[in-house]
């Protein structure tokens, strides 16, 4: 079992020209207190930022590997960034039934490149 779990209603993929960044974010709900995961990379390439549920529960480089498993998604954290997760070393995103969910995982898999399995 994971160390945090988040049920997918919503996936996205916004690239945002001004800071020309990309965003990949899945949302359990369109409420600002739902929780959700967004990572987000420069639109040139270069380091993955991730976030958990709160802008204070982030960092880059953080993911070790991302698995596609059927109807969930597994983020495996690296063991030296865990402290930035509140300790956590895995994430499982539910995608049974997320809104754009084949976008949003085709942009993953490009942004992520090998370590998504």
């Amino acid at each position: 079992m994971a160390d945090i779990q988040i049920k997918a209603a919503y996936g996205s993929v916004v690239e945002e020209d001004e800071d020309a960044l990309l965003f990949i974010a899945f949302a359990e709900g369109e409420d600002d207190d739902g929780s959700y995961v967004v990572l987000q990379q420069p639109l040139e390439g270069g380091p993955v930022r991730l976030e958990v549920n709160d802008e204070n529960f982030a960092a880059e480089d953080a993911l070790e590997s991302v698995t596609l498993l059927g109807d969930d998604l597994l983020l495996t954290i690296r063991a030296t960034k865990t402290s930035k997760f509140g300790f956590a070393g895995t994430i499982l995103i539910g995608l049974a039934g997320c809104e754009d969910r084949d976008e949003t995982l085709a942009a993953l898999r490009v942004m992520l490149g090998p370590i998504f399995a």
